[in-house]
């Protein structure tokens, strides 16, 4: 994981539950789209594949090998140095023997040659791409074996579970491996970036593993997208482990490339330097007041500084993740997202939006999208409603009229929304802009 911002100026965003979905909806009802009480509504579809137990003596084997290999390389595998070169070589070996077709793409950082590499796993609908990945770079100061040797360690071997069971998925599956993401996330960026603006909508979900064996560890889930946190957070409460919301990573790892594209992300996080509460030691072992990595961008951050049951607990997590949403179908045409959260209309004040999260369907929206609307309000004359599609192009459904001082908004429009992408967050947007009136979006839903 990058240094925070404070150290390392680069763009600093803060994730929230209102991105887009991966529609998992397909395989789990009433999924949130924005907050517990919002939800993506699809028809139901049959259970995925139960993904096998990930033997920790694999992962941690991939770890011995990454510490061999800076070891014999200056004490690193940063950006630019021979010990990352030498990681890449090893995953890639690894994957090329067990089935993948991988790809080492190259770029340009602070005046040395960079790699990502890519591994695709056949079969799969080439429209439903769901990605994992983690950046396989160090700092320069040590051997990164959790920041973040056990990211790259966990979806190794996870990939090659896939292997082993020979798994024939109903999503294409792509593992990724980041370089430079230390120097802030240029790898991630620039495959991202590469991508024509139909390959990205093709990308279902990306997830990220960055830190999962923290030696103080805490049992942190990304919340950009609820569909994916819900996979993870269901699979901890069925093992009695209890989850926090990550924060500490926000915008500081590779997922925050593909977010910031408009592709739906989630991962897995143990902690960093922030120091473990009270509370959190109750709630999962370990020591109070000391940081959740102790060795975080340090040289001692090497095999010893890893806790095996993190390790283990989440390369478990991780596999299941990509089993249960990689071999679900794929959300059907005519499935209606909804969000029925309550969301108060100032009088004659700014507007207020409303988020439905749409993933899983395959290039753009249609051209007669339906937008069904119920506003509640004294004197719908005074309000302006429009729809934002995912890149913010804001389609006009109704406008104020002062004649008109009738209750309530319930009305379904039709929209062209052909030239949008239909993945991504798309807001109801409603301002009341004369006074007097009160009122409040009840729900709105979108049926493609």
């Amino acid at each position: 994981m990058t240094t925070p911002r404070s150290t390392l100026p680069r763009p600093f965003r803060r994730r929230t539950a209102t991105v887009a979905t991966l529609a998992v909806a397909a395989l789990l009802a009433a999924v949130p789209a924005t907050s517990a009480t919002a939800r993506d509504r699809a028809p139901d579809a049959p259970q995925a594949l139960a993904a096998p137990d990930i033997p920790l003596a694999n992962v941690k084997a991939h770890l011995t090998q990454f510490q061999s290999i800076a070891t014999a390389n200056g004490g690193n595998r940063a950006h630019g140095r021979p010990g990352y070169k030498a990681s890449l070589d090893y995953v890639r070996a690894k994957l090329d023997a067990a089935g993948f077709t991988t790809t080492v793409q190259q770029f340009t950082s602070s005046g040395a040659t960079g790699y990502n590499l890519i591994a695709d796993w056949p079969g799969g609908d080439p429209n439903q791409v769901l990605m994992a990945g983690a950046h396989l770079d160090s700092v320069s100061s040590g051997p990164g074996i959790n920041d973040n040797g056990s990211g790259s360690a966990a979806v190794l071997e996870t990939a090659l579970a896939v292997s082993r069971a020979q798994l024939q998925p109903t999503r294409h599956l792509r593992f990724a491996w980041w370089g430079a993401e230390e120097l802030g996330l240029v790898g991630s960026k620039y495959y991202v970036n590469s991508l024509a603006t139909g390959d990205r909508s093709r990308i279902a979900g990306y997830i990220n593993l960055d830190m999962v064996g923290s030696p103080n560890p805490g049992y942190f889930v990304y919340d950009d997208d609820p569909a994916i946190e819900k996979v993870f957070k269901d699979w901890y409460a069925g093992i009695g482990v209890p989850t926090e919301i990550e924060t500490e990573g926000d915008g500081r790892s590779d997922h925050a490339s593909f977010k910031n594209a408009g592709i739906p992300v989630g991962g897995l996080f143990t902690g960093a330097s922030r120091t473990k509460t009270a509370a959190q030691a109750t709630k999962w072992g370990g020591t109070a007041g000391q940081a959740f990595d102790r060795c975080y961008h340090s040289s001692c951050d090497t095999t010893t500084n890893i806790n095996d049951t993190a390790l283990d607990r989440n390369s478990d997590a991780l596999a299941h993740a990509v089993w249960t949403l990689g071999t679900t179908t794929s959300t059907p045409p005519g499935s209606t997202y909804e969000n029925t959260t309550d969301v108060a209309v100032p009088d004659n004040g700014a507007a207020v939006t409303s988020t439905v999260s749409v993933t899983d369907r395959a290039g753009n929206a249609p051209a007669t999208l339906q937008v069904g609307v119920d506003i509640k309000h004294t004197w719908r004359g005074d309000l302006v409603v429009d729809l934002l599609a995912p890149d913010g192009t804001a389609y006009r459904l109704k406008n104020s009229s002062s004649s008109d001082s009738a209750d309530n908004v319930i009305a379904t429009y039709t929209v062209n929304a052909s030239a949008e992408t239909a993945n991504g967050a798309w807001r109801l947007r409603v301002q009341d802009v004369a006074a007097q009136d009160t009122g409040y979006i009840d729900s709105w839903k979108l049926t493609f």
